[in-house]
């Protein structure tokens, strides 16, 4: 990982025109992903994690929009407002410079096309060597340990899951992105395969010199592969630091709840924790933290005003008034092993 920012996100917001008035489902996000690092994205459902990824690309699907800056900076060129491009510049962008791996690789592949027309397809519309490319694809499917020409053949129902989202990864890498999102890619996945793709993704982006951004609700899996971890909840990052820090000295209620929350095969049943309360409507507006409806140290300042993102330690900030009595007032209850060894 560098210092360098390859993605700078300002002011970001989302939203959606329902029946019930605007949804507001990103709320200025401020974020910098930085050059060939893996930054994970962590929250619940719903929390706005895939809108955020969405919006890297311009690709919030109507009657959504976004708003902000979000700026990719080229490791040779000059940076690019993502939200001004037109929208031939907007199709070339795309796939070229940052690609994404949606989550189920069965509905992102056209099931009455071949795994090889889906890459001859991707380098014909955006003007690449056809023979080249599909070199580049072989050997591409080669490191993530499948056989091309039998891959190439098949239809995507005649691969497995695992074989199917490899393939993804393989088609997503073939215009030479140099940044890659990844929207839950192993939500279907089984553990044994869920381990071999992220072993395999850390080699593709060493490799490929990649910047990965991993979006999922699967915490334990993030820590394997995540230099840096930003949490989510209601819209918004209430907290960013790399993993380890994060893991250790977590200062936001919700992450600390998150881990509580976070169950390993030794944790009977009726141990596992839930977080109490309910998540915000995206339409109705919440004055002060977002979180205090949840949160036990919750006092008329954090009903009141926001806090923001603050500096907790080096590298490390959180979205809470008490960040600095976070620690000694709420306990992770079931640390799960293999995620937190203290």
């Amino acid at each position: 990982m560098t210092d360098d920012v390859a993605i700078e996100i300002r002011d970001l917001e989302v939203t959606f025109d329902v029946e019930r008035g605007e949804s507001n489902v990103v709320r200025n996000v401020d974020l910098d992903v930085y050059r060939e690092e893996t930054l994970g994205i962590v929250g619940e459902s719903g929390s706005g994690k895939s809108m955020v990824a969405l919006s890297l690309l311009d690709a919030i699907p109507e009657p959504g929009g976004a708003s902000g800056e979000v700026i990719y900076h080229p490791e040779n060129g000059d940076p690019v407002s993502v939200l001004d491009l037109d929208p031939e510049a907007l199709r070339r962008f795309r796939w070229e410079q940052i690609a994404m791996v949606f989550q189920g690789a069965m509905t992102s592949f056209n099931p009455v096309m071949s795994i090889r027309e889906h890459f001859r397809e991707t380098l014909q519309d955006h003007g690449y060597d056809v023979p080249a490319g599909m070199e580049r694809g072989t050997g591409i499917l080669e490191q993530l340990y499948l056989d091309p020409d039998r891959v190439f053949e098949s239809y995507p129902h005649e691969l497995s899951g695992g074989m199917r989202q490899r393939a993804l990864i393989a088609l997503s890498l073939i215009l030479e992105p140099e940044v890659l999102i990844l929207d839950e890619p192993t939500a279907a996945l089984d553990l044994l395969m869920q381990r071999s793709i992220i072993n395999l993704l850390r080699e593709i982006q060493a490799t490929f010199e990649l910047t990965l951004v991993f979006i999922t609700h699967d915490l334990p899996l993030l820590t394997k592969i995540a230099d840096r971890m930003a949490v989510m909840y209601a819209f918004d990052f209430v907290e960013i630091a790399g993993t380890q820090e994060l893991l250790h000295h977590s200062g936001h209620p919700y992450t600390r709840a998150l881990l509580s929350t976070t169950p390993d095969l030794t944790t009977p049943p009726e141990e596992i924790q839930t977080i109490e309360g309910t998540k915000p409507d995206p339409v109705e507006y919440i004055s002060g933290c977002s979180y205090h409806p949840r949160c036990p140290m919750a006092d008329e300042q954090c009903r009141a005003t926001e806090p923001g993102l603050m500096d907790v330690r080096a590298n490390h900030e959180a979205s809470c008034h008490y960040h600095a009595d976070v620690p000694d007032e709420i306990t992770i209850r079931n640390r799960p092993r293999g995620v937190i060894d203290e």
